[in-house]
């Protein structure tokens, strides 16, 4: 992600400043990995990416040595790549995740992609690497509906299925704190004045998830591919992807009244939102593909009004 969306909220601002002992793991860009140590049982959430799970599970085993959980926001590269190489040093963790991810991630074509796409970030970031892209191991071994809790001892962290960027993704709740990891099908901030909206599968179930996020009234937000929020910006950020999205849906609707083909629809898409700064943050080819699946989400939304 661009450097300068960091600064957004001011110099002085830290995105990583938690209100309880959770510690970043992360190892390199396009995903994060955050240890949540609890009194009695410890947790990571997600993994970040394959060309930097060594690394990532290296630091986990400096920050702990012992890890109970693995919890897996959904079942994409850039927030499973890294499992491979954490459950190396972490055998006996149980990787969590929703009954759908289960399924997909075991899939020979999904991992297939995933190490195409792990390729496709290593030749990014560190492309003189010749470190191999690992799949195996990619499971779930506690399946998690919605409303589900795990204890830490002094914490404990409930599950919620948020649909929308993927029918397979996950928010989570952190009590006492009241602190929500949103999903992807929430938004992702790339700038005080513009929230991305990521929504591959369906705008409907956005905004059920929106309205699910909200309901928890959380004191803290953490988002995907960013940190944490200014707490007196949650409700603001959430009003901006509800905008975002409708922004987006007058687009198409535009489109469609120029009577526009689908390719050119994806072209005049793209000249839209991909930018020098996105081609710093990840591969193009993951751009394409998600863009596809958004505007796809996008007339199937349309199309249902």
């Amino acid at each position: 992600m661009n450097p300068e969306i960091y600064k957004t909220f001011g110099n002085e601002f830290d995105r990583f400043k938690f209100p309880c002992e959770i510690i970043r793991v992360t190892a390199g860009q396009g995903g994060e990995a955050l240890l949540i140590k609890g009194s009695e049982k410890n947790a990571l959430l997600d993994c970040g990416m394959a060309y930097c799970g060594e690394a990532t599970a290296a630091n986990l085993a400096k920050a702990t040595d012992s890890l109970d959980y693995i919890l897996l926001s959904h079942s994409h590269y850039d927030h499973i790549g890294g499992l491979p190489y954490i459950r190396d040093l972490f055998p006996d963790a149980q990787v969590c995740g929703n009954e759908k991810c289960a399924r997909i991630i075991e899939r020979p074509g999904a991992r297939k992609l995933m190490k195409e796409l792990g390729n496709e970030a290593k030749e990014l970031y560190i492309p003189e690497s010749d470190m191999e892209i690992r799949t195996d191991g990619l499971q779930v071994d506690l399946v998690l509906h919605d409303g589900d809790t795990i204890n830490l001892g002094d914490k404990t962290i409930t599950a919620y299925e948020t649909k929308g960027h993927t029918d397979c993704s996950l928010s989570y709740f952190l009590e006492p704190e009241k602190l929500l990891f949103t999903s992807e099908s929430t938004g992702i901030l790339e700038g005080e004045d513009y929230v991305h909206t990521p929504i591959l599968k369906s705008f409907s179930d956005a905004f059920k998830s929106l309205e699910k996020c909200r309901k928890l009234k959380p004191e803290y937000v953490c988002l995907p591919h960013f940190g944490m929020l200014p707490c007196d910006f949650n409700e603001t950020f959430f009003d901006k992807f509800n905008e975002e999205c409708h922004s987006k849906l007058d687009f198409v609707r535009g489109m469609i009244k120029e009577k526009l083909s689908e390719e050119e629809m994806f072209d005049r898409y793209v000249k839209k939102y991909w930018t020098p700064a996105k081609e710093e943050e990840q591969p193009y080819e993951a751009f394409a593909i998600n863009s596809g699946h958004i505007l796809n989400a996008l007339l199937r939304e349309i199309k249902g009004e």
